[in-house]
């Protein structure tokens, strides 16, 4: 009796307790979302001077995490490829903002380190390494361009005499609240690449830091709300997907998350498999021939960033009406000329061009010879064919340049285009000037006379996967004049380039002994019906 009316009592009070609710209780919501509260760290309890003092506070307790991230491409911007092409920012020239080389100071903002402004930057220092710049939550860190990736944590005024003043940040209360990484850490560099936002991949942008299932179905903010690292799983500080080393084509099998993978795990099929067609299985047919981005990304800057589809270098240096650069502005806003850059073709919802692809990329060097009689010069190229047993059928985003070249030794310019001297800003820019000062800065011979040249630099879009429904149709691409007219060794009824003269020859010759055999019986028929009456 006593027990029932214990349990009774018991039963009450717990439904007539108030639930603990974590969103009104800080700390339980802060133990939900991490382990560890990095505010109560006493090598966090100190005010920081400079980002090294933070990686080094960073270090007491993560002992092997700068010597893991010196072992990766975010650190040197280096990678040899299997043609054994070393490539990075000293060996690439790119059809964009061209190089960093001799403009660390402004590009360098991206780095993840701190201080590499020039050749002298130690690689081996493991205090130089940035922590925060990928592990930041508060949305409040900064790196100002032109500071060679460090940090401001006193007022100042940048560039000097310029009236600009930058307001320190507070490393103290970053560092205490640093977290696993988000799409706006990795944004930071990633959708800003090649001189602002959505400029160089298209397929990534601002608008991905909190997209609808419309603009992607993994990253939707009200959805699946993947991390970049959801996908690019990393392990030791290696992040894998890289565009130094794509895999075209993975025959694996889905697995589960965190478990080993034998190749990359950032492919579709680690998560969907060979057949992620359940409702219609005669889809799973093509997935032997075509990338799963080929369909299920219509098309790319599709969040109301804007990207750039081509830009002319040549036309840069031009002075308006009252003598200072002159900048043109698109009916939305968005310059097409400006004297320090040139002109630019930008473009919205644009569909990808298509052809195939094996994984092996091939780059043009800064060292390389060009041949203006061979333009367009390709800066890299996508092998591929539909033969090799190894291609499929890729979207890519084709970037169409004019850049400078040395039209004596025949090689790509490297250009001084930022810093805070004349020649940087183009006060009175002329390309000689710019292409002197930076290739006696790399060590390399320059004639003295510059010329342009057309070049083009391929983009995998793999980013901004529309839903289902969104994805492409059968029409789309098996028709003539559909998406993949120009590929070859795929059938497109209509495309003339899929005619066989003799098999068109002999199929009229059938349709029209057809016709005559019609024609005559019925003939036939109609005398024969005259002949009985």
């Amino acid at each position: 009796m006593r027990t029932g009316i214990f349990m009774a009592a018991l039963m009450a009070a717990m439904l007539l307790a108030p639930a603990v609710d974590a969103a009104s209780d800080p700390g339980s919501a802060k133990l939900l979302k991490s382990t560890a509260d990095h505010s109560q760290f006493k090598a966090l309890q100190q005010e920081f001077n400079s980002g090294p003092e933070v990686t080094k506070a960073c270090l007491s307790c993560h002992t092997e995490a700068s010597k893991q991230l010196h072992k990766t491409e975010h650190w040197k911007w280096e990678y040899r490829n299997a043609q054994g092409q070393l490539l990075g920012k000293k060996t690439l020239i790119n059809n964009f903002c061209t190089t960093p080389v001799t403009n660390e100071a402004a590009c360098n903002i991206c780095h993840i380190g701190y201080g590499w402004k020039d050749d002298s930057f130690d690689f081996t220092s493991e205090v130089n390494v940035d922590c925060l710049v990928c592990h930041d939550s508060t949305g409040n860190y900064r790196k100002p361009a032109g500071l060679a990736g460090n940090v401001v944590t006193k007022e100042m005024e940048f560039p000097p005499g310029s009236g600009n003043i930058i307001k320190p940040i507070n490393l103290k209360k970053i560092a205490q609240a640093v977290g696993k990484t988000s799409r706006d850490n990795c944004g930071a560099c990633h959708f800003y690449g090649g001189g602002g936002d959505g400029v160089k991949h298209g397929d990534m942008d601002s608008s991905l830091a909190s997209p609808d299932k419309a603009l992607d179905v993994h990253m939707d903010a009200l959805g699946n709300d993947f991390a970049c690292s959801t996908c690019h799983m990393t392990q030791g500080h290696q992040v894998p997907g890289s565009r130094y080393a794509p895999t075209a084509q993975d025959k694996g099998e889905a697995h589960l998350r965190g478990k080993a993978y034998k190749t990359n795990p950032t492919t579709c099929q680690a998560c969907h498999g060979q057949a992620p067609h359940k409702k219609i299985a005669k889809l799973n047919d093509h997935t032997d021939k075509v990338a799963c981005q080929t369909c299920h990304i219509p098309k790319f800057a599709r969040g109301g960033i804007a990207t750039k589809m081509s830009w002319d270098w040549s036309t840069a240096g031009k002075m308006g009406p009252d003598g200072k650069p002159l900048t043109i502005k698109d009916a939305k806003g968005h310059p097409i000329y400006t004297a320090i850059k040139g002109d630019f073709v930008l473009g919205e919802n644009v569909v990808p061009e298509y052809l195939w692809f094996n994984g092996t990329v091939t780059y043009t060097l800064r060292s390389d010879k060009i041949d203006k009689g061979k333009e367009p010069v390709r800066i890299n190229h996508f092998e591929g064919s539909a033969g090799d047993g190894k291609s499929l059928i890729w979207p890519v985003k084709i970037m169409r340049g004019k850049q400078a070249f040395d039209s004596v030794n025949k090689t790509l310019i490297v250009a001084h285009l930022a810093g805070n001297d004349d020649t940087a800003y183009w006060t009175n820019f002329n390309w000689e000037k710019a292409a002197a000062v930076g290739m006696a800065a790399v060590g390399e011979p320059f004639s003295g006379k510059v010329d342009f040249v057309k070049t083009e630099s391929t983009w995998p879009i793999t980013h901004m996967v529309a839903p289902a429904k969104d994805a492409l149709r059968c029409h789309d691409c098996h028709a003539s004049g559909g998406r993949l007219e120009k590929v070859r060794g795929v059938y497109i009824p209509g495309r003339a380039s899929d005619h066989a003269g003799w098999l068109d020859t002999t199929g009229w010759a059938i349709a029209a002994l057809t016709l005559l055999g019609v024609l005559g019986h019925g003939l036939a028929r109609v005398l024969a019906s005259r002949r009985n009456k």
